[in-house]
């Protein structure tokens, strides 16, 4: 059993190579990508999201791919994502329910309530702006299904590339501040919240995400209840006015157009928090099993990642030009240790140039200089260490029923003119 074990893995790594260096040679000559507000508070927002004459969502890059718009999901080309602190206009959107249609920032509240709170308690937007030390942070906001598409069997969901991650600046509060001056029972588990955005229905009893995070993430100091992206209000699609902000978690763990949380003395049981949603088998398993829900785990810290975002796939370098290469890394709640690349699909890797990290859970910047050894197709892969010593996978990790999980990886097409 386990040499038959062995044999189909090797089977799965060799198919998918082929397949994925098929579809870069398609992407580097003719496809699009390598795997297929104001500063100032306004009363109220724009009374529903807009599309342009093209279909694209306004206030967003118009290069940004719309994977769905019942309800709006859109990812963001890596080409996009250069910036040390992500544009508004080149986050990721991924939501769950409808988008809210009017926000009154006058009226807007935050209550805190739930078995392990010591009491009830509602603040309006100007006394947690008025009542609490201002925080910043640069975070990453990575969906938890960033990379679904390369999952064989396919599994269900947007199938997201590996566009659905960002890194801006983030400003508000911080959670165990407010969470503190509420109360915190010694019985505390769990936090949930509750956003503004509606049912896919429009039954407004049903809500269409409430998920959460352990106690111990809600009170670490770079959580955030955030009102401001990079210096300027939220933009709508991603939580105006307010919402949370949990670095190197599934972003669904950040709750957008934030109006409640509720303090737990059980692990949170809302829409998107039990069965399959945002959980992995216990232990691996085969593709296209089925797993029983009682052997999934729910996600927390996300796993070690990186991407190129420079140059552009498809680029074409004349002669024997150096040329720099650069992108992110990431890892969860941990730092990056070092960050590699290679020119020969892996055979032999070379160090590239690291910066530190603004604060815990952002992102760091790499770069490296090129030089490609002679004409024609190429390819620049990266991989990325953490500081406990774990390295990406070249292939595709582990199969999961929702695919969630993919750090494979990231590599461009490049051609030698």
């Amino acid at each position: 059993m386990e040499n038959k074990k062995k044999k189909t893995t090797q089977i799965d790594r060799k198919s998918f190579l082929l397949k994925s260096a098929a579809t870069t040679v398609a992407v580097a000559f003719g496809a699009n990508h390598l795997f297929g507000g104001s500063g100032t508070s306004k009363s109220k927002s724009p009374s529903s999201v807009k599309t342009n004459s093209a279909g694209k969502l306004k206030g967003k890059h118009e290069e940004l791919t719309i994977l769905n718009s019942k309800p709006w999901n859109a990812e963001t080309p890596p080409h996009l994502l250069d910036d040390k602190y992500t544009p508004a206009d080149r986050l990721f959107v991924r939501n769950n329910g409808v988008v809210p249609n009017e926000v009154n920032i006058d009226k807007w509240t935050l209550t805190i309530e739930g078995e392990s709170a010591k009491q009830k308690k509602t603040y309006t937007f100007a006394e947690l702006k008025s009542k609490f030390k201002h925080y910043t942070y640069q975070l990453t906001l990575e969906c938890g299904g960033n990379g679904r598409k390369e999952f064989s069997p396919p599994a269900k969901g947007n199938q997201w590339g590996v566009g659905a991650i960002g890194c801006p600046k983030w400003t508000g509060v911080r959670l165990k501040d407010v969470l503190n001056d509420v109360g915190v029972k010694s019985n505390a588990v769990y936090i949930g919240y509750y956003g503004k955005d509606t049912h896919l229905t429009g039954d407004p009893d049903k809500i269409p995400i409430s998920r959460g995070v352990p106690i111990a993430k809600a009170m670490e100091d770079e959580a955030l209840i955030a009102w401001s992206m990079n210096d300027e209000d939220l933009p709508l699609l991603n939580g105006y006015p307010l919402r949370l902000i949990f670095g190197g978690w599934p972003a669904s763990t950040s709750g957008k157009w934030l109006h409640k949380i509720s303090i737990r003395d059980k692990v949170h049981d809302g829409p998107k928090m039990e069965g399959y949603s945002y959980r992995v088998p216990r232990h691996p398993v085969a593709p296209g099993t089925k797993v029983p829900e009682e052997d999934m785990v729910i996600i927390e810290r996300l796993p070690v990642k990186s991407i190129i975002t420079y140059p552009k796939t498809g680029a074409k370098i004349k002669g024997d030009k150096i040329f720099e290469v650069r992108g992110h890394a990431w890892a969860g709640d941990l730092a990056i240790k070092e960050v590699h690349t290679s020119l020969d699909f892996g055979a032999t890797w070379n160090k590239c140039t690291l910066d530190s990290a603004d604060n815990k859970n952002a992102w760091q910047q790499w770069k490296t200089n090129v030089k490609l050894p002679q004409q024609g197709y190429h390819e620049v892969w990266v991989r990325a260490t953490d500081t406990e010593g774990t390295m990406q996978p070249m292939v595709l990790p582990g199969w999961n029923p929702k695919g969630y999980l993919n750090n494979a990886c990231h590599r461009i097409a490049v051609e030698r003119t």
